[in-house]
């Protein structure tokens, strides 16, 4: 029986977590699963990923959920500083913060729904016959 090697998902580059071969954040898969987005959701979100990856990237981050934890407030933090923007570009800043929060909302709202299909489908299936 052949050995089956490991497989990895994530890469550490400039600073940052991605998932492997991608120009996509580790962040951005974690706070959808923060989320409450199944993984089948996050595919949707990111059709460049498939679903062995974002289960990669959510088993990585489970298994490192201080130090991913710890980085994210770290990000956020210098996101949330940027006084250069602030003071260079008011209007640009201000319209970045205003997505922000409208992401936040918007992503508490993709759950609720994502959750409502996923309970709706389970519900389908349980009334399906069985085959014999």
């Amino acid at each position: 029986m052949p050995v089956v090697a490991a497989k990895s998902y994530i890469e550490y580059r400039n600073d940052a977590y991605w998932v492997e071969g991608t120009r996509i954040s580790l962040d951005s898969i974690a706070y959808a699963f923060q989320k409450g987005l199944s993984p089948e959701s996050i595919v949707q979100s990111f059709p460049l990923l498939t679903l062995e990856q974002v289960y990669g990237v959510i088993a990585f981050y489970l298994a490192n959920l201080a130090e991913i934890n710890a980085y994210l407030a770290t990000e956020e933090a210098a996101f949330d500083s940027m006084p250069q923007l602030q003071t260079t570009d008011p209007a640009l800043y201000h319209k970045l913060m205003t997505a922000k929060a409208t992401k936040a909302r918007g992503t508490k709202a993709q759950a609720v729904k994502a959750a409502a299909k996923t309970k709706a489908a389970k519900a389908k299936v349980a009334k399906q016959p069985v085959e014999s």
